[in-house]
């Protein structure tokens, strides 16, 4: 028999967690459904995990940090701001058209993270994380167009996820993808215009 390090069957566990949550729902991932959909025992679930809380706490934590990185890998700085946003947002989107229940359930488990005490920091590392990666893209933007912000990159990076998670949202609940890239438009002109030519630039 082939055995399976503590690593594997964590992950596997959380997969098969993420697909239930997706399915059916933050309350319906118990811990008999999750071993259910991975095949497993509720012994290697105990093995693995302390709780399902402590899963939960994981599964945040890598699905945040593998849609971060799915965005950031899709990212190619262009020859204006406009047109690096513009490839930023596609790119997100593009990650939720993939797998929309996905999405769904990462809202699902902020709240779940909101709503559970001791859990709370997770939904602020969660968006932790999003302000990360949205700064990465609006400091690459403007080194790659030799520009500098003119407010923050804190302030721009919430401007940014904000507008993104309404953007999210809203897709979910009608998949209107032309009202989407129009919005995406507006998005895009509003961010651009806090950024201008550096005095670097300017003095060459």
């Amino acid at each position: 028999m082939t055995r399976v390090s503590a690593e594997d069957r964590r992950d596997a566990l959380i997969e098969a967690a993420i697909r239930v949550i997706a399915a059916k729902g933050v309350t319906a991932a118990t811990t008999r459904a999750i071993v259910a959909e991975a095949g497993a025992s509720l012994a290697s679930f105990h093995y693995a995990f302390r709780s399902r809380d402590e899963m939960m706490a994981e599964l945040i934590t890598v699905v945040t940090t593998q849609e971060a990185e799915s965005v950031v890998h899709a990212l190619v700085p262009a020859e204006t701001i406009e047109k690096t946003l513009e490839a930023g947002f596609h790119a997100y989107m593009n990650v939720v058209r993939s797998d929309p229940s996905r999405e769904q359930a990462m809202f699902e488990l902020n709240q779940y993270a909101m709503r559970t005490p001791g859990l709370e920091h997770l939904a602020r590392e969660q968006y932790r994380t999003y302000f990360a990666v949205a700064e990465q893209i609006l400091a690459a933007g403007a080194e790659s167009g030799g520009l500098v912000w003119t407010r923050p990159l804190p302030e721009l990076a919430r401007l940014l996820i904000t507008i993104t998670d309404g953007l999210t949202t809203t897709w979910l609940a009608d998949r209107d993808d032309a009202a989407t890239d129009a919005v995406i438009r507006d998005a895009v002109d509003l961010i651009a215009r806090y950024a201008v030519a550096s005095p670097q630039k300017e003095n060459r």
